[in-house]
């Protein structure tokens, strides 16, 4: 990151004006990219979510061959968990963060990417695990702002993984297509930069899913 932004003009490195922009910048980057978990927020979720999934649905089942292969990925000593979802409904993410964490997971975080969506429930998702691309990344940003975008975005995906946070991708956005979403493909190459330059020695890639009789 460092070498992106002091990159921008020759003989910048040692300016205390330059270095104080590009880091006003990065923690700009930051604050869309993400925002601390509100463990107050979660609770609060966890019960409103309950008392909705009753109104919303008959029943909800939990396949417990699948529980069980995503419990024991995650007992892996020192190895990231990646999962990768389809998406149906805006609910998905909800519904999958919910019962990651019901199972003692931990708090997936959440991959978001184009889909509009309001600055509060951004900003809930955000205090729930979410992290979003940068909106510049999808507006064609000049190249310097690209160059340092990809730079914050790449490393904040390697912090996530070598903290062994889980990871929640989302392959397509809804209505399903049968392609890989842009989104999705910024974020695998992502992970996949993390295992290349060596951040992580490895990942293991967790298939999830959720099916609905009727998707609402």
């Amino acid at each position: 990151v460092r070498d992106v932004a002091t990159g921008w003009s020759d003989g910048s490195r040692g300016d205390s004006t330059s270095h104080r922009r590009w880091k006003e910048k990065i923690l700009e980057i930051l604050a869309e990219i993400q925002a601390p978990l509100s463990l107050l927020m979660l609770r609060l979720c966890n019960w409103a979510l309950l008392k909705l999934l009753n109104r919303l649905f008959l029943g909800v089942q939990l396949h417990r061959g699948q529980l069980e292969m995503v419990l024991r990925a995650a007992r892996m000593p020192n190895v990231p968990l990646v999962f990768l979802s389809t998406h149906k409904s805006q609910l998905d993410g909800l519904l999958l963060t919910f019962l990651l964490f019901s199972q003692g997971l931990g708090v997936p975080r959440m991959t978001v990417g184009s889909q509009a969506c309001s600055p509060r429930l951004r900003a809930l998702l955000a205090r729930l695990g979410a992290i979003f691309l940068p909106s510049r990344m999808e507006q064609a940003p000049s190249d310097q702002e690209e160059g340092l975008l990809g730079a914050v975005l790449a490393t904040y995906v390697e912090e996530v993984l070598r903290s062994r946070q889980p990871l929640l991708i989302f392959l397509e956005e809804p209505p399903v297509a049968l392609r890989l979403s842009a989104p999705a493909q910024q974020w695998l190459a992502m992970v996949y930069r993390a295992v290349r330059d060596g951040a992580v020695p490895d990942v293991l890639l967790v298939p999830v899913g959720i099916a609905y009789d009727v998707i609402p």
